[in-house]
């Protein structure tokens, strides 16, 4: 690091970047037996990887809630991370998307509303590493 914020690497100076975008989407009206499919969920996710061309470091680890609780989901990408928490009982579920690389804007509420039945998706887009 220097002393003008910029990263050092190899004698020479970058400076401050944006290093990624974060995703961060809210899908509410989904519907409760989606929320607690991790075959849903699993498709959901490779559709996002496809369509984004993202590449995957490995399998989808997915975390089930007993009874009528919900998932949780987590797929290690080389460009960073794709994540999921499912809240059945209030047809909620909540994505976290971050790519160290530029990428462009995917059709979330498209996309929800297909595969979860989601009746309202917000979408906030965080850019990473500024200063």
């Amino acid at each position: 690091m220097t002393a003008g914020g910029g990263l050092r690497s190899t004698g020479r100076i970058l400076p401050d970047l944006i290093l990624g975008t974060e995703w961060i989407v809210d899908a509410h009206g989904c519907d409760p037996a989606s929320l607690r499919s991790c075959a849903a969920l699993g498709r959901l996710f490779a559709r996002i990887v496809d369509e984004l061309g993202l590449h995957p470091a490995g399998e989808p680890v997915w975390h089930v809630f007993p009874g009528q609780g919900g998932i949780t989901g987590m797929l290690l990408l080389t460009e960073s991370h794709l994540a999921c928490h499912t809240f059945p009982e209030r047809g909620f579920a909540a994505f976290d998307l971050y790519c160290c690389r530029a990428s462009r804007e995917w059709p979330w509420a498209e996309r929800l509303a297909e595969a979860l039945g989601a009746a309202e998706v917000r979408v906030r887009s965080v850019p990473r590493g500024e200063r």
